[in-house]
């Protein structure tokens, strides 16, 4: 008898990070056996940060899938707060045997009440607001807790990917995906995280969101107070 496929689904939302979703796809639609569905609230086009996503499926369509990744964004915490996009990655992420995300994208699993007492990863900016659904923060790269992975900001989701591929397939899968896409990244700066970078440069970065954290702060506390029971 032939296997079904092992189905992921990225379930995706208007202005969210593109490469949160891009670069576990480029890697994960590569399993073998797997069938990989890009999937929104209400189908159709998406569009990100300067990229078009068209015909997506409609996330109530998908009656089940395996793996469930939710990519960050600033929306993030807006999209903590659309009670229908939160009530079907729910209804998903139950019945998956994993529960993902890159990103901010795990502040929607968390409004989705499915990191209540786990550890999780975020981008470090908006780490602080897991504790806001129950979630322990987590600095790593790539956090797993249980069934839950979840991987910190953009590019993580590249590791995260890997991280599940070796699980799925074994690590000479995943690495002889790393050799074939050439992931090895050598970046021109030591500046990708706030312990590494020189000090202007994250006071600067700081600055640039400081208007705007309070209002998403304020999404994040309100979309806490509405945790599934």
């Amino acid at each position: 008898m032939t296997q079904p496929p092992f189905r992921i689904v990225f379930a995706v939302y208007t202005g969210m990070t593109q490469l949160d979703f891009t670069g576990p796809h480029q890697f994960l639609s590569r399993l073998p056996g797997g069938e990989t569905l890009v999937a929104s609230r209400d189908g159709g086009d998406i569009a990100t940060e300067g990229l078009v996503f068209g015909g997506t499926h409609r996330l109530a369509d998908i009656a089940a899938c395996d793996l469930i990744c939710v990519p960050g964004g600033f929306p993030a915490t807006a999209m903590a707060l659309d009670e229908a996009f939160i009530g079907e990655v729910r209804r998903l992420a139950l019945g998956a045997r994993y529960v993902t995300s890159v990103c901010t994208g795990s502040l929607i699993l968390g409004a989705a009440g499915l990191l209540q007492g786990k550890r999780a990863a975020c981008h470090w900016a908006w780490r602080h607001l897991l504790p806001l659904f129950g979630a322990v923060p987590d600095a790593g790269r790539v956090v797993r807790d249980g069934n839950v992975i979840t991987g910190g900001g953009v590019t993580a989701g590249i590791d995260f990917a890997l991280t599940v591929l070796a699980e799925l397939g074994g690590p000479d899968l995943a690495q002889t995906l790393q050799l074939g896409l050439e992931y090895a990244p050598a970046p021109p700066f030591n500046a990708g995280t706030p312990e590494t970078a020189p000090a202007a440069i994250l006071a600067g970065y700081n600055g640039r969101f400081a208007q705007i954290m309070p209002a998403i702060e304020a999404e994040a506390r309100k979309a806490g107070e509405r945790l599934p029971g």
